[in-house]
């Protein structure tokens, strides 16, 4: 039974499949795709794009930067951007790194520069074995040991590409720079986060007017996004850790285990004991 989970990349915490910490594909668009609108957005995930075809721009912190055909972009977790590309044909390879995986490999020696969003562009040898790492990463299952180890090598190589300078935005959209006090708070303290009051109160801002720019900037209520939050991890538990249903429940600061149920059911359309069948059949 294939397991449920969101296939692109949304405003929520975690939108990689279960026990794979890795997802890399090739997206190819033809002569007659459009120009991409606007969607300043962010996720739990580390993002790594390797640019063949493509005009336009990438916005990411402060700064905007020009793409160019053959250059790459890295956008840490939580980081908010966008991209905004030329009509035409255009393709790429995407790498998204679970946020967990992602962050020690950021801490791992020499790769300081994945701390910060940027963008670059490779000489021929750089792009050519980037290329090869990123073909034999794509033609791996994504449950492969190699998975992990690879990527890391992927992104090694990416940090090498001189870095393409970027202008900065004028009066940049910060609404999730503003509203990451509370949600830090939530990815380190889940079963203790705060409620919208408080939340507001770590961002500097009154209630009312926090609820408005959380719903404007993520798509939906602070409420619901800590519950997304904590059945996606509890999805994630399930799978990698022996802790009971009832022990995940309390662990992530579910009422009762049978509310969790409830919850879980509603959003995966299968029981926790279910999903973690399936998950290991």
């Amino acid at each position: 039974m294939a397991l449920p989970h969101f296939e692109r990349p949304i405003c929520e915490p975690v939108e990689l499949a279960p026990r794979a910490p890795v997802r890399a594909e090739r997206v190819r668009q033809g002569r007659s795709v459009a120009a991409s609108g606007s969607f300043v957005h962010f996720h739990d995930a580390h993002e790594l794009v390797l640019f063949g075809r493509v005009g336009g721009h990438f916005d990411a912190g402060d700064r905007r930067y020009a793409l160019a055909p053959g250059c790459i972009a890295f956008i840490p977790s939580m980081c908010q951007h966008d991209f905004l590309l030329d009509a035409g044909p255009r393709d790429w390879v995407l790498v998204q790194i679970e946020a967990t995986a992602g962050e020690a490999l950021a801490h791992a020696p020499g790769l300081e520069r994945l701390r910060q969003p940027f963008c670059a562009r490779p000489g021929r040898p750089l792009q050519r074995r980037l290329g090869m790492l990123a073909d034999w990463l794509l033609g791996l299952d994504a449950s492969d040991p190699l998975v992990v180890p690879l990527t890391g090598l992927l992104l090694r190589a990416a940090t090498l590409a001189p870095a393409i300078a970027g202008e900065p935005l004028a009066a940049n959209a910060r609404g999730l720079q503003r509203l990451r006090p509370a949600i830090d708070r939530l990815r380190h303290q889940p079963a203790d986060a705060p409620g919208a009051e408080q939340a507001a109160a770590l961002c500097a801002m009154s209630a009312a007017y926090f609820s408005r720019r959380f719903k404007q900037q993520v798509g939906m209520s602070w409420s619901d996004y800590v519950r997304t939050h904590r059945l996606h991890l509890a999805g994630r538990r399930l799978l990698e850790t022996e802790q009971s249903i009832a022990g995940i429940a309390t662990s992530l600061g579910f009422a009762t285990p049978s509310h969790f149920g409830d919850l879980f059911l509603h959003r995966f359309g299968m029981t926790p004991g279910e999903y973690r069948r399936a998950g290991r059949g």
